[in-house]
């Protein structure tokens, strides 16, 4: 994608597993909830449930499992063991989120959050990691019509900073993500978690960092 590093005013960031350490948690605990329900989730169908529109979970789950597995019974099991895991544990922040975040408000960049996850929870998720407060938006899949990774979400986290999306950073770990970042037309820069991106999603790609603290150097240059 043809954008000009210089033209950058904001960085929009994917929640789970790119600013916070939590798609282990989903990963784990999706596959846990299904096999408390009487399924078997392979690693393979986990993954591929990161950050992907509510809208097209069921039908996967029922391609999986049958027309008698509720989408909705199981999400609600597995936040129940990942909200038992966080009570105990506490939130981890991913390595150099919190100075990303410090150089992006000193440098004048605005900062905002697209997610899946809904409004209410990445609100005290962000309050348990110390990051609340950091951010001029938090947009999330439940605001439009579609969520990742389809592009409306990151076409209207642009729209809600005055900016366009050519003009915004898009912060990713996941393919979904990734997809939804560059159909959007954001500048889409993946910083992996739980996979490396394969030859197909590298097209959808325009850097890929080792870590969050990557992005400054991208900044900086």
């Amino acid at each position: 994608m043809s954008i000009d590093i210089r033209n950058i005013k904001a960085v929009i960031f994917d929640l789970d597993g790119t600013l916070l350490d939590t798609e282990k948690l989903l990963f784990r605990y999706w596959r846990q909830a299904a096999a408390d329900h009487g399924y078997d989730m392979s690693p393979e169908q986990a993954l591929t449930l990161r950050s992907l529109t509510h809208r097209l979970v069921q039908p996967l789950f029922t391609e999986w499992f049958g027309k008698d597995c509720d989408y909705r019974v199981l999400r609600k099991r597995r936040m129940e063991l990942m909200q038992a895991h966080i009570d105990k544990y506490g939130i981890e922040v991913k390595p150099g989120a919190s100075e990303l975040l410090e150089y992006l408000g000193k440098n004048g960049y605005m900062r905002a959050i697209a997610t899946a996850t809904d409004a209410e929870r990445a609100e005290k998720l962000l309050k348990l990691a110390g990051l609340d407060g950091s951010f001029d938006r938090i947009i999330c899949a439940s605001m439009v019509e579609w969520g990742k990774p389809k592009p409306d979400i990151y076409i209207f986290a642009a729209e809600q900073l005055g900016l366009a999306p050519s003009e915004c950073i898009a912060v990713e770990d996941s393919p979904n993500g990734v997809i939804s970042a560059h159909g959007a037309g954001c500048f889409t820069v993946m910083v992996p978690d739980q996979t490396q991106p394969d030859e197909e999603l590298m097209n959808y790609i325009d850097m890929k960092c080792d870590s969050l603290t990557g992005i400054i150097q991208i900044l900086d240059h």
